[in-house]
Parts: C-alpha cells; structure tokens; sequence
C-alpha cells in the first residue's frame, strides 16, 4: 500500500510540472493466455479491455500515462473427456506507462501494471479465493495518435506474478491487446 501512494504521490507531482494533461477513454480485445512450465496445453482467451486514461506530457517526445482498466483474461483448455472448458479472470488493472514519441504521432511504450482481482470462473465455478488478489505485470507497446484525439494501440502485458496461491511452478498471465481510444 506504501508504494501505491508514493506512486500515487510521485504522479501528482510529475502533473503538477507538466504542460498538458488529457483525459481519454479506450476500449479494445485481449487475447489472453498463460505462460510458465504448467501452462502446456493451455489456450487463449479472447476478452475485451475498457477503461480511462490521462496523458501527462512532460515533453515534445515523452508523456506519462497512467490508466484504470477492467481487463477480462483466463484461458481455455480441455478437460480430461475431450471437453473445452473456458478458465475467466477478471481484473482491474492499473498500468502507468512511459511514452516516446519517436515519430509524429507514433509512440513506443513500457511501464508496470498492477491488476486487482475482481472474479474468476472455472467452467460455472467461482475460484477466485484459488488466486492471488493482485497481479503485476511489465508492458510493452506501441500506440499511433491522430491530430483529433483518436488513437491506436498494440500492447503486450507479460505477467510476473504466479496467479495460483499456491505453490505452482508457474501460471503468469500473458495477453495481447488491441486498443482504439480518444483523447479529450
């Protein structure tokens, strides 16, 4: 909770210094999966993302952006009689992105994320008190931003928590979103 503050707090200031402050929205599709040593055999998920952002420009060529995210991920596999059977968690993710812009309008990205809990289903069963509440995460992206306000995303999130909690050798998210946006 400490870090979320000083985070929180270290965000205030770098807006307080900043020239120009956005508020956006965007909305887009995962496509969800997990990694690690256990996770053969397992398929994606295909989801959506909907959320906020704020684009805090510090300069010409670097902004921050930090966001408020519902974010479905999971994945899919089959069971032990050939049966598909669809694994939904469900969080709410807030990454704080760094982005150089390295063209007009065209930015690279990274940053951490930290996800909260909110449900997870296991084929009709609720699992979520199976799962850690929090998830974090390192994001790598890129994002394309028209004149208008309207923008364009493709981002990787790589997980770096184990989802289970319990001992397991690996269970870390990993999805793939696809994003359009408008900034105000």
């Amino acid at each position: 909770m400490k870090k979320l503050f000083t985070i929180t707090m270290a965000l205030v200031a770098f807006s307080i210094s900043a020239q120009n402050i956005t508020f956006g929205a965007k909305a887009g599709l995962n496509f969800a999966s997990m990694t690690g040593d256990d996770a053969d055999g397992l398929d994606g998920r295909t989801s959506f993302h909907l959320g906020v952002t704020a684009e805090i420009e510090m300069s010409d060529t670097f902004s921050i952006q930090p966001e408020l995210l519902y974010s479905g991920q999971g994945f899919t596999a089959e069971n032990d009689v050939d049966e598909d059977y669809t694994t939904k968690v469900d969080y709410l993710n807030l990454p704080v992105m760094a982005k150089f812009y390295v063209a007009d309008g065209f930015s690279l990205e990274a940053g951490p994320q930290i996800g909260f809990l909110l449900s997870a289903d296991d084929n009709g069963e609720d699992v979520k008190d199976l799962l850690k509440s929090t998830d974090f995460a390192l994001n790598l992206g890129a994002g394309y931003k028209l004149d208008s306000g309207l923008n364009f995303g493709l981002r990787y999130s790589m997980g770096l928590t184990d989802v289970p909690d319990a001992d397991t050798d690996g269970f870390k998210h990993s999805v793939l979103q696809l994003s359009v946006g408008f900034n105000f």
